[in-house]
């Protein structure tokens, strides 16, 4: 798996969290450290975004080699 697939994946699992966190704690980590509905906040929601669908070339992937 390349360094491509690695970062977006890790930031997936980032966002993941958060919305974990969000979900049983009502608690947004990304709104308590960049402010709420600053465009910092919002940059984080597209970098997560674009790293979800780039995760999704894991499914197209042969991980077995």
């Amino acid at each position: 798996m390349n360094t491509l697939y690695k970062t977006a994946l890790a930031i997936a699992i980032i966002g993941c969290i958060n919305w974990g966190l969000i979900g049983i704690f009502n608690y947004n980590l990304v709104e308590f450290l960049f402010g709420d509905g600053t465009v910092l906040t919002r940059v984080v929601y597209v970098i997560v975004a674009i790293a979800g669908i780039v995760s999704l070339g894991v499914f197209t992937k042969d991980l077995d080699r």
